[in-house]
């Protein structure tokens, strides 16, 4: 399929600007036409243009001059020059100048289609490499989704009966179950696959900046917008949009998400001028949205076009079934990241796993792993090398009447994870834990850690 662009032509010859205005509507582009510079500059100041086609000699404000004022402030915008004069000196000089590609009077409405494609192909790499800078801040690798309990395969159900359609979703859950993992399995396997997949991470984003993330601005339109920046939703036109912790946007932001979801379409902070996106969105939040809008924080129009799809990720303590598995994947997982000697995890440290309640689910359960890796020495993990939360936690579990330990059982797992905190510096560890270091000789030799 071919994509449409929009187009200003800049020429003070009518019969010039009548003729490239038939050629390239024929190929379903918006073309807008100005008679000389001065409306030219007017015209892009007003609305947004992909590509500008300038005839070089006019009368008034000449090409060479709009040409400079055109890139100083639009950096971005791709600039084809048309010259009646075919000098290959004041094409140079152009080229020097930031436009994109020359064509010299009389030209074919063929030539005209090549030089306008080539310069849709240079959009499309400028939106793509600006996607690629943001997804190297976000990429987690190939999506796989470890599992085999019944409520991960009733979100996979989900997933697989969703990813084919349009339909805006919205994933809930507490932090670290995998919201983002699911966005990406969706994307992945859907028509778009093949388009960006840009994430938004609506917790970070400061208040005043947000509409600029989202919606791009115009040079000038506040305080240090030193030029025109594309948002978001552009650089995902085609593609799939991630908007993570939706519940942390302000009304303000919720009213102009409202719309584009409804319009497909998005304004510039400080430009009229409204431009159409092709976006997938998929918002994810660990907040009870409903409980929102009861409270005046989030619009309930907006949460009704947000779960057209709901997908709930069940936290890890509800799928403890799945913890063996996942743990045998983030051992392999980690062991390659951090280039180790492959281990193996015993039964025992595996059960110890399956008796913790995760309040981090499966981020903490990936980072409780990573640890054990690069502190224990030995080639299988064991029970003693898995350091489950802080000792005074408030998440920690109560334990089970029937499984309380010894007060000696205690004192040597906080020994050994001292030791293990301090990388073995026993004289470290004696000072941490209170005692002499001859005191915690005798501790460690009664309890078998020499």
């Amino acid at each position: 399929m071919s994509i449409s662009a929009n187009i200003l032509v800049v020429d003070d010859e009518e019969v010039m600007r009548s003729a490239c205005t038939q050629t390239l509507n024929r190929d379903g582009h918006r073309v807008r036409v100005a008679e000389n510079g001065e409306r030219g500059l007017a015209m892009i100041k007003e609305e947004v243009f992909d590509i500008v086609i300038l005839d070089l000699v006019m009368p008034g404000l000449s090409g060479m001059d709009f040409l400079h004022k055109v890139k100083e402030d639009f950096p971005d915008l791709l600039v084809i020059v048309i010259t009646g004069y075919a000098t290959v000196e004041s094409a140079v000089e152009a080229m020097k100048r930031g436009a994109y590609d020359y064509i010299p009077k009389p030209f074919t409405p063929d030539a005209l289609r090549m030089v306008v494609r080539r310069a849709i192909e240079k959009r499309e790499l400028i939106l793509r490499n600006l996607f690629l800078q943001q997804e190297l801040k976000t990429r987690i690798g190939k999506v796989e989704i470890i599992g085999k309990s019944k409520p991960i395969q009733e979100v996979l159900k989900l997933v697989r009966k969703v990813a084919p359609t349009d339909s805006t979703v919205l994933i809930t859950g507490e932090s670290g179950t995998g919201k983002e993992l699911i966005a990406r399995a969706i994307h992945q396997i859907s028509p778009r696959h093949q388009k960006p997949f840009v994430t938004v991470d609506c917790g970070a984003l400061v208040e005043t900046l947000f509409e600029s993330e989202l919606f791009g601005h115009v040079k000038g339109s506040f305080t240090g917008a030193v030029a025109t920046k594309y948002g978001r939703f552009e650089i995902a036109n085609g593609g799939t949009i991630f908007l993570d912790e939706i519940g942390n946007i302000g009304q303000n932001i919720q009213a102009k998400l409202l719309r584009v979801i409804q319009e497909r379409e998005i304004t510039r902070v400080g430009s009229s001028q409204v431009i159409k996106v092709d976006v997938r969105i998929i918002a994810a939040t660990n907040k009870d949205l409903w409980k929102e809008v009861k409270e005046g924080n989030f619009r309930e129009d907006l949460l009704y076009r947000l779960q057209v799809v709901p997908i709930n990720i069940p936290p890890i303590k509800e799928r403890k079934e799945d913890i063996p598995l996942l743990a045998e994947y983030f051992v392999e997982k980690c062991y390659k990241k951090l280039k180790k000697p492959k281990k193996t995890i015993s039964p025992q440290a595996v059960d110890k796993l399956r008796q913790y309640s995760w309040p981090g689910n499966v981020r903490e359960l990936e980072n409780t792993i990573e640890r054990a890796i690069v502190l224990s020495d030995r080639e299988t993990i064991e029970p003693d090398d898995l350091f489950l939360s802080n000792p005074y936690s408030p998440h920690q579990e109560e334990p089970d009447p029937i499984e309380v330990r010894t007060l000696s059982e205690m004192e040597k797992e906080h020994i050994i994870r001292t030791l293990h905190m301090l990388q073995g510096n026993k004289s470290k560890t004696a000072e941490r834990l209170g005692i002499d270091r001859k005191t915690l000789w005798a501790k460690m030799k009664r309890y078998g850690l020499d």
